[in-house]
């Protein structure tokens, strides 16, 4: 059986030793990755519904 939409899942995020966390770049709240995390850092909520939006779109 196939999936209707075949994606890769993401490599997890690094593993955060404790504050100080990014900031989400859409929200301000507080996200998993350090602040030393290189690149855009989205909360749990944004990257869920970024997920949602780009899922199965192109």
């Amino acid at each position: 059986m196939s999936e209707y939409c075949d994606t890769e899942t993401a490599d997890p995020a690094p593993e955060a030793g404790g504050p100080p966390f990014a900031e989400c770049v859409l929200c301000q709240e507080p996200t998993e990755y350090p602040e030393s995390h290189k690149g855009i850092t989205l909360c749990p909520v944004c990257e869920w519904q970024e997920a949602q939006r780009t899922a199965c779109s192109g």
